[in-house]
């Protein structure tokens, strides 16, 4: 099916664009009222995200209503362990919570490689029916979390400001460490190339808590694994965001990846030095930019649109919307990249 809108596909791809592509991390979710309609219909997050039909109604949401130019596949990035066999719960104003967490070597040997279709076929199915109900107008993203973000949960249980327990397993027992990555990294392989055959156009792969790591644990413990998911997917685009990573973006630029995506803590201009002209930059406007009236939202989109260029660019925030902000504010900020002409 030809697309009506390429504008995200072609900028990845590092074709001449007419004006930046956009769209926002999180942006299917808690900012849009009729979100927010559909879940409350539900017993909570887990119910959504396992229902097709409603997942794919909250992935379209805003595409219709905020204009961006591509949709995410609404999911979790916790579907992963849940595959391999350690189930989550989401609490509510909590966050994820695993009542069972990987402590020994038995534990990553009772867990099982995920296998697309079978364990996770309904996110496939979702990604199904968006793509027949977005009927080409435009891309769908499909996504994963990289294996140390996967790991860190896996290990620790649940969110946390130091990921202290996921930590010291790197130190105390790397081999089990490096058995549970490589699990985690055969599933997410097997995930991803799943969502591409269900119509994924773009993948991307989530390191949320990369900056915990310090550089050479990253180029340990995280890296390698990305390394092979991306070497592994050659079937659609990738995109890798490493969140805080800051120290890794040369790194990340010998990735097998399309796009990099930037937080707000990296200056566009530095980041282009390091990762060169071959590959796109996506990104990075700090999300509480947002909170600010109209005026500054403008102001400060069209200054991170002029430090980025006009090529190999995909607006984005620097992190997802958060969950306070109002639809009106996220409009501007996609109004004016769409409106923006002075490079």
């Amino acid at each position: 099916m030809t697309l009506q809108n390429d504008l995200f596909l072609r900028a990845v791809r590092g074709e001449k664009t007419e004006r930046t592509p956009v769209w926002l991390m999180r942006q299917a979710g808690r900012i849009l009222p009729e979100y927010r309609a559909v879940r409350e219909k539900l017993s909570g997050f887990i119910e959504l995200a396992t229902t097709p039909a409603l997942a794919a109604e909250v992935t379209i949401q805003p595409v219709d209503l905020l204009g961006v130019d591509a949709a995410i596949i609404f999911s979790d990035i916790l579907v992963i362990p849940e595959a391999m066999g350690l189930p989550y719960e989401m609490v509510e104003k909590r966050g994820p919570y695993f009542p069972e967490t990987v402590k020994t070597p038995a534990d990553v040997a009772r867990l099982r490689v995920a296998d697309a279709e079978a364990d996770l076929g309904y996110v496939l199915e979702a990604i199904r029916i968006v793509k027949r109900d977005l009927a080409g107008r435009v891309p769908l993203i499909g996504f994963a979390g990289a294996p140390w973000t996967i790991f860190a949960y896996m290990i620790e249980g649940s969110g946390s400001k130091t990921f202290s327990k996921a930590k010291r397993m790197l130190y105390v027992d790397p081999v089990l460490s490096h058995a549970l990555l490589q699990k985690i990294t055969d599933s997410t392989i097997a995930y991803l190339k799943g969502q591409i055959r269900a119509g994924a156009d773009v993948v991307q792969l989530f390191d949320s808590w990369a900056g915990i790591l310090s550089p050479e644990q990253y180029r340990t413990f995280a890296l390698p694994y990305i390394a092979q998911i991306c070497d592994a997917i050659t079937e659609a685009p990738k995109t890798v965001f490493a969140k805080d990573a800051w120290f890794a973006r040369a790194d990340l630029a010998a990735l097998h990846c399309d796009t990099i995506g930037l937080d707000w803590t990296m200056d566009p201009v530095e980041s282009r030095q390091l990762v060169g002209p071959g590959k796109t930059l996506q990104g990075n406007l700090d999300p509480c930019v947002l909170y600010a009236d109209f005026d500054t939202i403008r102001r400060e989109t069209r200054k991170m649109l002029k430090a980025f260029g006009p090529q190999r660019h995909v607006a984005n925030l620097g992190h997802g919307v958060y969950p306070d902000i109002t639809p009106d504010k996220v409009k501007c900020f996609i109004e004016t990249v769409k409106e923006f002409r002075e490079w």
